[in-house]
């Protein structure tokens, strides 16, 4: 493309590139969806390779938009953290972009190149499963970022927000110990996530501080689903010297332990104590309602946008990386050992 010389490429450049229309090359830069998928990708490909960015993201105005990007968007853990930036951002006066990449690579391409073509003011990722070359992209294009809850130790002095979840793990097993439970089970989230191994290292902690011995066979490995709780509950359920407590690291986990309960004939609290981590609002209504470790999903959220609305600004964070408190939240499903 020569016609800009070393200016600016612009979208009439684009346009007669990939020999569509100018109202096409509109059209795809703000999300419409009349446009064939073919002529969308051939558009968004050359926007990427030029690097184009419209013309609110230069001179000083702005997108009016941020992107917030999620693994997954098919858990109500998302809902919260979503209804806490949205609170933000449309205090604001921004729009929110939310996408999921479903931990392909594929998808965080091709979200990356819709928000070159976006020309989005700043991210949030609800995920740090992206391929690491991205994150260098993400500062050459000069979009700040933001990470909650990461998988791993942060890098690429991105900042983060996360829970106390050491804490929040060790409270929850204090709180069945304290009821006289001694055979405790626990099911993680994925050991490649800090939050979930966080969480079982406060499991330790509170068993080791009890004086009671860890038993690996109480140990079960989920991924945060209620699927996961059904399967590593069951497992639990059927050993010989079975639990007579379990600290599911998820709310969604801790109500499939619930099903693996029922389908034993076990009564909660009165045969086995369960407590979850999240207080997704649904528990307290779950029979009976789950005593739970509340994580401040909604004010993450809000921390999120606010530290990145600072970084749009050009300001400095005092700290890049923010814990916020957990608390135990103590209701039906946790009762005395009564064996």
């Amino acid at each position: 493309m020569t016609a800009q010389g070393a200016g600016r490429v612009t979208i009439a450049d684009i346009a007669r590139e990939a020999g569509v229309s100018l109202p096409t090359v509109s059209r795809v830069l703000n999300g419409r969806a009349d446009v064939s998928p073919s002529t969308r990708r051939r558009v968004e490909e050359l926007l990427a390779h030029h690097g184009y960015r419209r013309r609110g993201a230069q001179a000083g105005s702005r997108a009016e938009l941020i992107d917030l990007v999620f693994n997954d968007l098919d858990s109500p853990w998302a809902v919260e953290i979503l209804r806490g930036v949205e609170d933000v951002a449309h205090a604001a006066g921004l729009g929110t972009v939310v996408s999921a990449v479903h931990h392909r690579s594929t998808s965080a391409q091709q979200w990356l190149v819709n928000l070159r073509a976006r020309a989005s003011d700043g991210v949030i990722l609800v995920t740090s499963d992206l391929a690491p070359e991205l994150y260098p992209e993400l500062s050459r294009l000069g979009v700040p970022t933001v990470i909650i809850d990461p998988a791993g130790v942060p890098t690429f002095g991105i900042p983060t927000i996360g829970a106390m979840n050491w804490a929040g793990g060790r409270s929850a097993v204090e709180h069945l110990l304290s009821l006289g439970h001694r055979r405790i089970g626990i099911i993680t989230g994925p050991p490649t996530l800090l939050c979930s191994r966080a969480r079982l290292d406060g499991y330790r902690a509170a068993l080791e501080s009890a004086g009671v011995e860890i038993d690996d066979r109480l140990v079960r490995q989920g991924d945060f689903s209620h699927e996961a709780g059904f399967g590593s509950g069951a497992e639990l359920i059927g050993l010989a010297d079975p639990p007579t407590a379990i600290f599911a690291s998820s709310d969604q986990m801790a109500l499939g332990v619930y099903e693996a309960a029922r389908q034993h004939d076990l009564r909660i609290p009165d045969d086995l104590s369960v407590v979850g981590f999240d207080d997704l609002p649904q528990v307290q209504w779950s029979p009976p309602p789950l005593t739970t470790v509340r994580q401040p999903l909604d004010e993450m959220g809000q921390v999120a946008a606010r530290t990145l609305l600072r970084l749009i600004q050009g300001e400095t964070l005092e700290s890049p990386h923010v814990e916020l408190a957990t608390r135990l939240v103590v209701r039906s499903s946790t009762g005395p050992l009564h064996r």
